[in-house]
Protein backbone atom coordinates (compact mmCIF):
# COMPACT_ATOMS: atom_id res chain seq x y z
CA UNK A 1 0.00 0.00 0.00
CA UNK A 2 1.02 3.47 -0.93
CA UNK A 3 2.10 5.37 2.34
CA UNK A 4 0.11 8.48 1.38
CA UNK A 5 -2.85 8.69 3.59
CA UNK A 6 -5.26 8.66 0.65
CA UNK A 7 -6.19 6.52 -2.05
CA UNK A 8 -4.04 6.07 -4.99
CA UNK A 9 -4.69 7.72 -8.17
CA UNK A 10 -6.65 5.18 -11.08
CA UNK A 11 -8.89 2.56 -10.55
CA UNK A 12 -10.62 2.32 -7.46
CA UNK A 13 -12.91 -0.93 -8.01
CA UNK A 14 -15.45 -1.65 -5.37
CA UNK A 15 -16.38 -5.58 -4.51
CA UNK A 16 -20.14 -5.45 -4.21
CA UNK A 17 -22.05 -8.36 -2.97
CA UNK A 18 -24.70 -7.57 -4.78
CA UNK A 19 -22.98 -9.10 -8.02
CA UNK A 20 -20.62 -11.30 -5.82
CA UNK A 21 -21.11 -14.75 -3.83
CA UNK A 22 -19.50 -14.03 -0.52
CA UNK A 23 -17.54 -17.55 -1.58
CA UNK A 24 -16.13 -15.49 -4.92
CA UNK A 25 -15.08 -12.73 -3.46
CA UNK A 26 -11.50 -13.57 -2.60
CA UNK A 27 -10.97 -15.12 -6.65
CA UNK A 28 -12.85 -11.83 -7.53
CA UNK A 29 -10.05 -9.67 -6.07
CA UNK A 30 -7.38 -11.75 -6.92
CA UNK A 31 -8.67 -11.03 -10.67
CA UNK A 32 -8.97 -7.10 -9.92
CA UNK A 33 -5.41 -6.88 -8.18
CA UNK A 34 -3.70 -9.50 -11.06
CA UNK A 35 -5.11 -6.19 -13.20
CA UNK A 36 -3.13 -4.11 -11.75
CA UNK A 37 -5.66 -1.76 -9.89
CA UNK A 38 -4.30 -0.63 -6.94
CA UNK A 39 -7.63 0.39 -4.63
CA UNK A 40 -10.03 -2.15 -3.52
CA UNK A 41 -12.92 -1.51 -1.57
CA UNK A 42 -15.33 -4.31 0.23
CA UNK A 43 -19.14 -3.16 -0.13
CA UNK A 44 -21.34 -5.80 1.93
CA UNK A 45 -24.45 -4.53 2.51
CA UNK A 46 -26.02 -7.97 2.91
CA UNK A 47 -23.73 -9.94 4.54
CA UNK A 48 -23.94 -11.20 7.94
CA UNK A 49 -21.16 -9.21 10.23
CA UNK A 50 -19.16 -12.57 10.98
CA UNK A 51 -18.98 -13.31 6.85
CA UNK A 52 -18.22 -9.48 6.37
CA UNK A 53 -15.23 -9.64 8.43
CA UNK A 54 -13.78 -12.64 7.46
CA UNK A 55 -14.32 -11.34 3.62
CA UNK A 56 -12.38 -8.27 5.15
CA UNK A 57 -9.55 -9.96 6.55
CA UNK A 58 -9.37 -12.30 2.94
CA UNK A 59 -8.86 -9.16 1.08
CA UNK A 60 -6.58 -7.24 3.87
CA UNK A 61 -4.21 -9.83 2.52
CA UNK A 62 -4.82 -10.26 -0.77
CA UNK A 63 -4.52 -6.16 -1.34
CA UNK A 64 -1.08 -6.19 1.21
CA UNK A 65 0.35 -8.88 -0.97
CA UNK A 66 -0.02 -6.90 -4.36
CA UNK A 67 0.67 -3.34 -2.45
CA UNK A 68 -2.82 -2.20 -2.78
CA UNK A 69 -5.13 -0.05 -0.52
CA UNK A 70 -7.64 -2.06 1.13
CA UNK A 71 -10.83 -0.26 2.03
CA UNK A 72 -14.13 -1.33 4.27
CA UNK A 73 -17.93 0.34 2.85
CA UNK A 74 -19.67 2.03 6.03
CA UNK A 75 -18.35 -0.39 9.06
CA UNK A 76 -15.90 1.02 11.57
CA UNK A 77 -15.51 -2.47 13.28
CA UNK A 78 -14.96 -4.25 10.34
CA UNK A 79 -12.47 -1.87 9.17
CA UNK A 80 -10.26 -1.87 12.56
CA UNK A 81 -10.86 -5.76 13.50
CA UNK A 82 -9.45 -6.35 9.51
CA UNK A 83 -6.76 -3.86 9.85
CA UNK A 84 -8.20 -1.91 6.56
CA UNK A 85 -6.08 0.54 5.45
CA UNK A 86 -9.53 2.89 5.84
CA UNK A 87 -13.16 3.32 5.48
CA UNK A 88 -15.71 5.07 3.31
CA UNK A 89 -18.77 6.36 5.05
CA UNK A 90 -21.62 8.07 3.85
CA UNK A 91 -23.56 11.30 4.95
CA UNK A 92 -25.78 9.40 7.31
CA UNK A 93 -22.76 6.94 8.93
CA UNK A 94 -21.07 7.79 11.97
CA UNK A 95 -19.40 11.67 11.95
CA UNK A 96 -15.82 11.37 10.71
CA UNK A 97 -14.95 12.64 14.21
CA UNK A 98 -16.17 9.87 16.19
CA UNK A 99 -14.59 7.68 13.41
CA UNK A 100 -11.43 9.35 13.96
CA UNK A 101 -11.29 8.64 17.30
CA UNK A 102 -12.18 4.88 16.83
CA UNK A 103 -9.60 4.49 14.54
CA UNK A 104 -6.75 6.55 16.15
CA UNK A 105 -5.80 8.32 12.99
CA UNK A 106 -3.99 5.53 11.39
CA UNK A 107 -6.43 4.25 8.66
CA UNK A 108 -7.73 6.48 5.52
CA UNK A 109 -11.78 7.87 5.94
CA UNK A 110 -13.19 8.30 3.15
CA UNK A 111 -16.93 10.16 2.70
CA UNK A 112 -19.79 10.37 0.47
CA UNK A 113 -20.59 14.13 -1.14
CA UNK A 114 -23.10 14.73 -3.35
CA UNK A 115 -22.71 18.50 -4.01
CA UNK A 116 -20.13 21.14 -3.51
CA UNK A 117 -21.25 22.16 0.31
CA UNK A 118 -21.25 18.45 1.29
CA UNK A 119 -17.65 18.02 -0.14
CA UNK A 120 -16.53 21.65 1.65
CA UNK A 121 -18.23 20.45 5.02
CA UNK A 122 -16.33 16.60 4.21
CA UNK A 123 -12.64 18.73 3.76
CA UNK A 124 -13.53 20.46 7.49
CA UNK A 125 -14.35 17.85 8.99
CA UNK A 126 -10.73 16.14 8.23
CA UNK A 127 -12.06 13.26 5.62
CA UNK A 128 -8.76 12.08 3.44
CA UNK A 129 -10.61 11.86 0.20
CA UNK A 130 -14.56 12.44 -0.90
CA UNK A 131 -16.36 10.45 -3.99
CA UNK A 132 -18.29 12.32 -5.77
CA UNK A 133 -22.00 11.09 -7.34
CA UNK A 134 -23.80 9.79 -8.80
CA UNK A 135 -21.76 10.99 -11.94
CA UNK A 136 -24.23 9.33 -14.24
CA UNK A 137 -27.26 6.90 -14.28
CA UNK A 138 -26.52 4.03 -12.46
CA UNK A 139 -28.10 0.70 -11.50
CA UNK A 140 -26.07 -0.37 -8.55
CA UNK A 141 -27.62 1.79 -5.79
CA UNK A 142 -31.35 1.91 -6.71
CA UNK A 143 -31.92 4.93 -4.10
CA UNK A 144 -28.94 6.91 -5.85
CA UNK A 145 -29.35 10.29 -6.58
CA UNK A 146 -30.32 12.07 -9.85
CA UNK A 147 -26.84 11.99 -12.20
CA UNK A 148 -24.58 14.92 -11.45
CA UNK A 149 -22.93 15.40 -14.57
CA UNK A 150 -19.49 16.04 -15.53
CA UNK A 151 -19.35 19.84 -14.84
CA UNK A 152 -20.86 20.01 -11.44
CA UNK A 153 -17.80 17.32 -10.75
CA UNK A 154 -15.45 19.91 -12.44
CA UNK A 155 -16.73 22.45 -9.88
CA UNK A 156 -16.32 20.01 -6.76
CA UNK A 157 -12.69 18.97 -7.63
CA UNK A 158 -12.06 22.50 -7.77
CA UNK A 159 -13.71 24.01 -4.60
CA UNK A 160 -11.39 22.04 -2.19
CA UNK A 161 -8.24 20.88 -1.62
CA UNK A 162 -9.04 16.61 -1.27
CA UNK A 163 -8.18 13.78 -3.44
CA UNK A 164 -11.81 13.78 -5.45
CA UNK A 165 -12.79 9.62 -6.25
CA UNK A 166 -15.75 9.53 -8.95
CA UNK A 167 -18.66 7.20 -9.13
CA UNK A 168 -22.10 6.12 -10.38
CA UNK A 169 -22.06 5.20 -14.26
CA UNK A 170 -18.54 4.98 -14.85
CA UNK A 171 -17.46 3.18 -18.06
CA UNK A 172 -14.30 2.44 -20.35
CA UNK A 173 -16.26 4.84 -22.58
CA UNK A 174 -16.70 7.57 -20.84
CA UNK A 175 -13.79 7.62 -18.07
CA UNK A 176 -11.73 9.93 -20.15
CA UNK A 177 -14.51 12.69 -20.03
CA UNK A 178 -14.43 11.98 -16.08
CA UNK A 179 -10.73 12.63 -15.26
CA UNK A 180 -10.95 15.53 -17.42
CA UNK A 181 -12.37 17.01 -14.60
CA UNK A 182 -8.94 16.41 -12.70
CA UNK A 183 -10.36 13.96 -10.43
CA UNK A 184 -8.18 11.52 -8.99
CA UNK A 185 -9.81 8.13 -9.65
CA UNK A 186 -12.70 6.55 -10.63
CA UNK A 187 -14.90 3.68 -8.83
CA UNK A 188 -16.15 1.65 -10.71
CA UNK A 189 -18.21 -1.74 -9.74
CA UNK A 190 -19.85 -3.46 -12.68
CA UNK A 191 -18.30 -2.11 -15.75
CA UNK A 192 -16.05 -5.14 -13.92
CA UNK A 193 -18.13 -7.58 -11.79
CA UNK A 194 -19.84 -8.14 -15.19
CA UNK A 195 -17.14 -8.86 -17.32
CA UNK A 196 -16.70 -11.76 -18.78
CA UNK A 197 -12.76 -11.80 -17.73
CA UNK A 198 -12.52 -9.37 -14.64
CA UNK A 199 -8.62 -9.24 -15.26
CA UNK A 200 -8.39 -8.65 -18.76
CA UNK A 201 -11.52 -5.72 -17.95
CA UNK A 202 -9.32 -4.41 -15.27
CA UNK A 203 -6.20 -4.07 -17.19
CA UNK A 204 -8.30 -2.68 -19.72
CA UNK A 205 -9.22 -0.03 -17.84
CA UNK A 206 -6.01 0.27 -15.79
CA UNK A 207 -4.18 1.13 -18.86
CA UNK A 208 -7.00 3.39 -20.49
CA UNK A 209 -6.62 5.30 -16.84
CA UNK A 210 -2.67 5.58 -17.09
CA UNK A 211 -2.99 6.86 -21.30
CA UNK A 212 -4.63 9.75 -19.85
CA UNK A 213 -2.32 10.23 -16.94
CA UNK A 214 0.13 10.74 -19.45
CA UNK A 215 -1.70 13.11 -21.64
CA UNK A 216 -1.95 15.61 -19.11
Amino acid sequence: MSTEKTVPAGLYAIIDTTYVAVDDIGEVASKILAGGCKTIQLRAKGLKAADKLRAARLLKVLAAKSGATFIVNDRVDIAMLSNADGVHVGQVDLPIKDVRELLKGVQIIGLSTHNIDEAREAQSLGADYIAVGPIYRTQTKHDAEEPKGTEVLREIVQSVNLPVVAIGGITLDNVDEVLATGARAVAMISEILLSDDITAETARIVERIEQIAKKG
